[in-house]
């Protein structure tokens, strides 16, 4: 088979000074308390520390920008109200620093590529627009009237509305999102994909097609009262700290908690809760009671192993009567009311589960027998149980088939609808379920179009537009023109660096709705912008007064978000006011929407919502409690909108992972001092590794094999469909790892995901399962 070699990545291939230590096996507690007045003191005016801490996270407060783990419903912290990273985010957004027409002219692109992420992100706030012009190797100032006005020549020159693409950040508010999506739909297209595309996509697939909602079920009250919680593919420690307190909550109650995951990470271990002087002084509180170090990939044979000793179990309590529904025993495994009330398929599924090799399933995880059984013991014995996951599940090829294994062992013990009991997909950035939730999607539901051409009277596009695989796709081939993005860092977010980045040359137009600067600011179509926008934190100042906005988090409760800082420049617009302006500049006088009035006066889009969107009915009024309001939830309720009104059992294949000799297979993973793209700093706390990212955690017995030493130097490969794509330089690090397996920081390896290796339905890149190979330098590609 002949060979296409692709171009290394274009993160600057430099190390920057490795330093090891052990890893940690305690989250939190002092090192977090350090590091946040660390980072409050380095790149924030202090006053400015002082009042965001007291704000963050409360009621009547501002949204944190990082991750969207909720805030309790009643009484919180009055200072303490969130987590060491996310005052990094803060401090990121609200930082002294700023960037304008000077730095632009000092600094050409070319320059700039040669920053790594985590200068760029440092380099301070953007302070006005900047404009690329075609053959120009700086940025230029230019006003936001000429900015607008080039953007709707362009978007009305295009041969069609498909060829223009909308992308969208999980930090957009509510408002914004909506406003975003109804001047895509009004322009004519249905190209939205959005960074949900890239996540948990294939929780919304797995979680809609079995129990008829894309959302997790739970509550946090939930997770205080739960009897049993498994929290698989995730690392809550570094990506939802706050996370962790709740789980002690949960402990507390009485309460058990499994970990399933292929790195043994600190904060699924002991957290010792600042809010507490007992706590920082005796050391925490012992989370995971049973730790199961799985395989990449390895879930679905887990769960399976585990459910099938679950039936074993029943047999032994109802012998011949597992299959019969209508003998049902108290004592049983199962919860055999719901199962028959609530549910169908099971018949198929336990037929299945009864087929499978039970040593087979336990050999593929790698994980030892006796602690399967245990595991699988404890849910035999318990009944309320809440299985929790993150990206370590929904980046794989058989993505969803992972969520559905999840709703199959819960559907056995009726764990869905019930106090402390369902599912609990944690999502990543602040609003990111809020946008879906406000229509930031390439394939809506009809019912949705319908109610916006009742509204406002233009026939929404029906046919589907692209997610992120098939938009970077269509920009490659040319038939994309136009990219947009509201907020994030596309390029670094995304697959496939390299063919994402000529995707994004090949455009005509770029345009990045920022805070500050990225490596998508670098990577650009012919002509590019960079329209500079208030943050979270910034006051929003606007015709009829002081504004706020409303975000929605894992759990589903909306609530509003107040900045309290005065904006970095007065050059600064909100995102809303962004694309109202927008939509003025394309349309001109043809709008169906009253775009000049929207950006004036929220409430007037939050009246549009409501008359748009299920479950927010009274919203001006309801977002102004201070706990904000919870939206319908019917697998809550033990209610399922699936055609048939069930939740549906599902038989879902074991991944066959047959790797050759010298093959592992990889995941990335981000470090304790990142959140998504952003780069916080350099060091991965937990894990013992500091001042570097350029690394590949391996197992000793496999660098052992391959001849490696700590802090030797490699380059990695991967190949895929005929193409091979090369990493260089990483640095090797011996870890407790799976043997067979790798892990590596995004996005410095996402060069090797393929742009065409994607989850079965979701189209979720495969970024935890990329088969790579190690190779010396000396022998590398291109040396």
């Amino acid at each position: 088979m002949s060979k296409e070699t692709k171009p290394t990545e274009l993160t600057p291939e430099i190390f920057t000074g490795l330093e090891l230590s052990e890893p940690a096996t305690n989250a939190v507690g002092f090192p977090a308390i350090t590091s946040t007045i660390e980072q409050i003191a380095k790149w924030m005016n202090p006053a400015d520390g002082i009042k965001t801490m007291f704000k963050i996270n409360q009621k009547g407060g501002f949204d944190c920008p990082g991750c969207a783990w909720p805030d309790p419903d009643d009484e919180r912290s009055k200072l303490g109200e969130y987590c060491e990273n996310g005052m990094k985010a803060i401090a990121e957004e609200a930082t002294k620093k700023r960037i304008g027409k000077a730095f632009f002219e000092k600094n050409s692109i070319a320059e700039l590529a040669n920053w790594s992420d985590y200068e760029l992100g440092k380099s301070g706030r953007i302070t006005e627009p900047m404009f690329l012009r075609e053959g120009a190797t700086h940025y230029e100032s230019i006003s936001w009237e000429a900015a607008f006005d080039l953007i709707g020549n362009e978007l009305r020159e295009l041969a069609s509305p498909d060829e223009a693409l909308f992308y969208t950040s999980g930090r957009a508010s509510n408002e914004a999102a909506f406003l975003y999506q109804l001047f895509v739909r009004e322009f004519g297209t249905n190209n939205l994909p959005d960074c949900s595309n890239m996540c948990h996509e294939s929780s919304g697939k797995g979680l809609g097609a079995t129990l008829g909602l894309g959302k997790g079920s739970v509550t946090l009250e939930d997770i205080y009262v739960s009897d049993l919680i498994l929290v698989i593919g995730q690392n809550p420690g570094t990506n939802h700290p706050r996370m962790l307190s709740a789980l002690e909550k949960c402990k507390e109650n009485g309460g058990k908690i499994i970990a399933i995951n292929p790195l043994p990470e600190a904060g699924l271990m002991r957290f010792t809760n600042p809010q507490s002087v007992g706590k920082m002084l005796t050391g925490g509180t012992k989370l995971a009671d049973l730790f199961l170090q799985c395989k990449i990939n390895s879930d679905v044979a887990l769960l399976k192993a585990i459910m099938f000793l679950m039936l074993e179990a029943e047999k032994k309590r109802n012998v011949g009567k597992v299959s019969n529904l209508a003998d049902v025993k108290v004592n049983s495994v199962f919860d055999w009311d719901f199962i028959k009330s609530k549910t169908t398929d099971y018949q198929a599924f336990i037929d299945d589960l009864a087929k499978q090799d039970f040593n087979s399933l336990v050999a593929k995880t790698g994980v030892e027998e006796n602690l399967i059984r245990a595991a699988a013991q404890m849910c035999i014995e318990k009944k309320n149980i809440i299985i929790c996951w993150a990206m370590g599940l929904t980046q794989h090829k058989n993505a969803v088939g992972n969520i559905q294994e999840i709703v199959n062992l819960l559907l056995l013990k009726g764990s869905i609808g019930k106090r402390g009991a369902g599912t609990c997909p944690v999502r990543g950035h602040s609003n990111v379920q809020g946008d879906r939730t406000m229509g930031i999607w390439e394939d809506p539901k009809p019912a949705f179009l319908d109610k916006l051409k009742e509204v406002f009277g233009f026939e929404p596009p029906r046919k589907a537009g692209f997610h992120v695989v098939s938009a970077i796709e269509a920009m490659h081939a040319g038939t994309a023109k136009i990219f947009f993005a509201l907020g994030g860092n596309f390029l670094s977010a995304t697959p496939d660096t390299s063919y994402t980045a000529d995707a994004l040359r090949n455009t005509n137009l770029t345009v990045q709705v920022s805070t500050k600067l990225n490596r998508s600011h670098l990577i650009t179509g012919k002509k590019a912008l960079i329209l500079p926008c208030l943050g979270r934190t910034d006051k929003d100042i606007q015709a009829s007064g002081e504004q706020f906005v409303t975000c929605e988090n894992s759990m589903g409760v909306v609530h509003s978000s107040k900045g309290i800082l005065t904006p970095p420049s007065p050059n600064l617009l909100s995102e809303i006011a962004i694309v109202c302006h927008l939509a003025k500049a394309t349309f001109l006088e043809k709008s169906k929407v009253k775009w000049h009035e929207l950006y004036q006066n929220y409430d007037l889009i939050r009246d549009l919502i409501e008359r748009v969107i299920p479950g927010f009915q009274d919203f001006n009024q309801k977002v102004r409690q201070p706990e904000g309001f919870y939206l319908p939830n019917s697998p809550r309720e033990q209610r399922f909108d699936t055609l048939d009104g069930k939740a549906h059992f599902t038989i879902n294949e074991v991944p066959k992972w047959e790797l050759q000799e010298g093959e592992y297979l990889m995941m990335t993973i981000r470090t304790h001092d990142q959140f998504n793209t952003t780069i916080y700093g350099l060091n991965d706390r937990y894990r013992g590794i500091y001042n570097e990212r350029r690394v590949i955690l391996m197992n000793e017995k496999d660098m052992k094999i391959e001849g490696l030493n700590t802090r030797d130097v490699v380059d990695l490969t991967s190949e895929f469909k005929g193409i091979l794509r090369e990493a260089r330089q990483f640095l090797v690090v011996p870890y407790d790892i799976p043997r067979g397996n790798v892990a590596t920081y995004f996005p410095e390896a996402n060069t090797l995901i393929p742009i065409d290796s994607y989850a079965d339905e979701s189209h979720t890149p495969t970024s935890k399962s990329v088969v790579v190979r190690i190779v010396r330098p000396s022998s590398s590609l291109g040396a």
